[in-house]
């Protein structure tokens, strides 16, 4: 049941870049407001991971499941039936608030309904292989609904997909953990704002200007909150992240996979979408379609990796992901604008291969890298920073091609044709796009030009990125980590061959003894 419903949940997250153009012409909102669409969920999504984690271990974990889905189903609603852009934004924070509670609970609840090593890996595969599932399918299930249904549909759906798991979730068996200490309240607030600060500054800086005071102000206060939350953290006797796991190279080295593959992978499927509806005129459906040589590899790249991973070691594997990464986005910034599938093939395959080799190995790779009785800190610090890399890829992303592609086309249309033009594009409109008296065909080629142009140094810079990571990752995962021996007696150090397959894609799960009971 766990399984079923978190299936859902990518399908709605990645599948709102498909439907911007529609969202904003239904709702006549420009780019801010639909890039917030996007944006809003992985925001509440990143930075409710860690709280309502250590809240499932206090409050139970299957009332935490449960309520996780019903707020994710209710706010999906909301969405769907929105009659305005401020609304739908509002409903997709709550939505991410939702997910994440319903994702932490629910890998905690598998945890605990499997405490043995060998069921737990069984179970924790097949949960990684369901998020694979809707990662690969998402988009094209996205783009069928947005193309035959129209874009509420999207939200709409989902919710009542998730009526069998809501009707079904008494059956499962309550758990906590006992004693745990006090919550880290100033933590979880300091973390929430400080993110929403960055993510305010980074998608309102295009539109707004970099200098405006309320772009200045979100981006001072991410560093002022974001400084408070490390003090908070280093005097909280139960933080919600343990600050010295990053003393150890090994650790941070892994840790850093996720943020790097944000760049890469995730946020490539967010932007891409639209600029295949810009540039070839695809419709959602087509785009989603198109989208599947990008995730269609992370169906089949986890078990053979598996395979791999019992010869080759940690190190090797995470340094041809990003080295994979980087070629394929470094080939797709040589494919020139207006070309089909077929130019894109090559390129997208390759980025979706080294994401699949990272999805066998590492969150295995991060609960090894430190004591066994670091396991659960060392699995949720590894997750905020994944959802966390997440928000700031889609974010930086979204606004460099605003910046570069208004750039592109100030000289021929002026600032004030050029902004409302790539307003339209970032959505996946040409049509909309067209400045008045300007000439469509004419304007299509400078637009496809200029659009393209921006893609190109977004993915020149990615690549860059990837290949500074592979490098990095490389040096560090060399380094022994030096630490204390465990409590009890635990001397285990990082094992650079540890078995790959651990799951836990989403939510850290604690390795502490539970207390069962009926909620």
């Amino acid at each position: 049941m766990v399984c079923a419903a978190v299936s859902v949940l990518p399908v709605t997250a990645t599948g709102a870049a498909e439907a911007q153009a529609d969202i904003g012409a239904d709702l006549h909102a420009g780019l801010a407001g639909t890039q917030w669409v996007v944006n809003a969920f992985f925001l509440t999504f990143a930075a409710f991971m860690a709280s309502t984690g250590a809240l499932a271990d206090r409050v139970g974990r299957r009332r935490m499941f449960t309520g996780g889905l019903a707020v994710f189903a209710v706010s999906m609603l909301m969405a769907a039936l929105a009659p305005d852009i401020g609304l739908v934004v509002a409903a997709r924070a709550l939505a991410g608030a939702g997910a994440a509670a319903a994702t932490t609970g629910g890998s905690a609840l598998l945890a605990h309904a499997f405490p043995g090593a060998a069921g737990r890996a069984k179970a924790f595969a097949l949960y990684g292989t369901v998020l694979g599932l809707g990662l690969a399918f998402g988009p094209v299930l996205a783009g069928l609904l947005i193309t035959t249904l129209g874009w509420r549909s999207l939200f709409a759906i989902p919710a009542f997909a998730l009526l069998p798991s809501l009707l079904a979730a008494p059956l499962l068996n309550e758990s906590r953990r006992p004693g745990g200490g006090p919550m880290d309240w100033g933590g979880a607030v300091t973390f929430t704002l400080g993110l929403g600060g960055f993510t305010l500054g980074v998608v309102e800086g295009p539109e707004l200007g970099w200098g405006h005071p309320v772009v200045l102000a979100g981006l001072a206060g991410c560093v002022v909150l974001l400084a408070a939350f490390g003090v908070v953290e280093r005097r909280h006797p139960a933080p919600l992240v343990d600050l010295s796991l990053l003393a150890r190279p090994r650790f941070v080295a892994i840790s850093a996979m996720p943020f790097l593959l944000a760049f890469g992978f995730l946020a490539p499927t967010i932007v891409l979408p639209p600029y295949l509806m810009a540039t070839l005129g695809y419709t959602a459906q087509q785009a989603g379609l198109a989208l599947m040589l990008l995730t269609g590899p992370t169906l089949i790249m986890p078990p053979l990796t598996g395979a791999l991973a019992r010869r080759l070691s940690q190190r090797s594997l995470l340094v041809a992901t990003l080295l994979l990464v980087a070629a394929g986005t470094a080939l797709l910034a040589l494919v020139p604008g207006g070309a089909g599938p077929a130019a894109l093939a090559g390129p997208l395959i390759l980025i979706g291969t080294g994401f699949g080799i990272s999805l066998a190995i590492m969150d295995g790779a991060a609960v090894s890298a430190v004591h066994a009785s670091q396991a659960g800190m060392a699995a949720g610090l590894f997750n905020t920073v994944r959802i966390t890399g997440e928000v700031i890829a889609i974010s930086v992303l979204g606004a460099l091609l605003s910046a570069l592609t208004r750039a592109n086309l100030t000289a021929r249309y002026g600032t004030t044709a050029a902004a409302a033009a790539t307003a339209h594009l970032l959505q996946g409109d040409m049509a909309g796009a067209v400045p008045a008296g300007a000439d469509p065909t004419a304007f299509g080629r400078a637009a496809t030009s200029g659009y393209t142009g921006a893609l190109h140094a977004a993915l020149w810079s990615l690549s860059a990125l990837s290949l500074l990571g592979a490098l990095a990752v490389g040096r560090m995962m060399r380094r022994p980590d030096a630490g204390p021996v465990a409590p009890g007696g635990d001397t285990r150090l990082p094992d650079d061959r540890a078995p790959a397959l651990r799951g836990r894609p989403y939510g850290g799960v604690s390795g502490e003894e539970d207390i069962d009971g009926n909620a």
